[in-house]
């Protein structure tokens, strides 16, 4: 269960309160804030807080541009036209605090993105909660024999269920062990910030992530791809709904010519104009290597 009864009062409590305010919110956002939206089996991501809006990415632009900007008079024009051209520093005017609840596992992932402020649950003060992060059946694949960071087909019966109950059984023990190393008998036992070595990388931390929406959106261009791996793609998903509530012109914008969009190399776009001319281009004519090409072919062909 993602949240305990008395994480929900709080958050309840949280969303009743109302505060005048003069600075500038986004509808969309505001019916995010502070609610908990369920990721894998016990993780959640929340919206703390936020400034600005799609508004406040025009306001940047203009006050950089000047008269430069006259030609692209409409907000959503002028957002596309800095998406397109890759301007970042506008879309740093606007910001989001999440409250993210993850397994260890993804949380190493996450933080190389080292373009965000983090404060992380710590285990040298708290215990932490005995949730393991264990796939559904449907998330349990073996090694890809192409791709050593991707996977390949699922496992499937008896196969699959002793994958889960080795899962299960070491993350179960490895608890247990940590609580007994922690108090013995009544007696002192070993220190947390020792005893935290013990424990599986499933298990869930917790951590408030501060990120401006330009390196949020370099974040989900990575995260949120259909390469990504499915424990960090799911939050990155659940990310780009909030996004799109917050900010509608710049997400659009991300999601043409970012998320659904592509970038050729050289040689790639040498080998796109040959095929547009009706030439016939092979991956040994072509000066690719065997990946360059199959990965520009699953451009080409979708």
């Amino acid at each position: 269960m993602p949240l305990t009864p008395e994480q929900q009062a709080e958050i309840d409590e949280q969303r009743a309160q109302t505060t005048p305010t003069r600075r500038a919110t986004a509808p969309g956002m505001e019916k995010h804030l502070y609610t908990a939206h369920p990721v894998l089996d016990h993780g959640f991501i929340r919206v703390i807080d936020y400034m600005g809006d799609d508004n406040a990415i025009t306001q940047a632009a203009r006050v950089s541009y000047g008269k430069g900007t006259k030609a692209v008079s409409n907000d959503e024009g002028l957002i596309r036209y800095l998406m397109r051209h890759w301007h970042s520093t506008p879309f740093e005017m606007c910001e989001v605090k999440f409250h993210v609840k993850l397994p260890v596992f993804v949380a190493r992932q996450w933080i190389r993105h080292r373009t965000a402020n983090v404060n992380e649950y710590s285990a040298r003060y708290s215990i932490l909660d005995r949730e393991f992060y264990i796939p559904a059946p449907e998330n349990l694949q073996a090694q890809s024999v192409i791709n050593n960071q991707g996977r390949g087909e699922t496992l499937q019966g008896e196969e699959a269920q002793r994958v889960l109950d080795i899962l299960r059984e070491d993350s179960t023990r490895a608890y247990d062990h940590y609580e007994e190393m922690m108090s013995e008998d009544g007696q002192q036992g070993l220190a947390r910030e020792l005893a935290r070595m013990n424990l599986p990388a499933n298990i869930y931390t917790q951590w408030y992530w501060k990120v401006d929406l330009h390196n949020l959106f370099h974040f989900l261009r990575l995260r949120a791809d259909a390469h990504a791996q499915y424990e960090i793609r799911v939050y990155a998903e659940a990310m780009c709904k909030i996004v799109a509530d917050w900010v509608p012109f710049a997400y659009k914008a991300f999601e043409d010519y970012r998320l659904g969009g592509t970038q050729l190399s050289g040689p790639g776009l040498k080998v796109l104009q040959k095929m547009l001319k009706g030439e016939t281009v092979t991956q040994e004519s072509s000066g690719m290597s065997a990946r360059e090409w199959r990965e520009l072919m699953e451009v080409v062909e979708g």
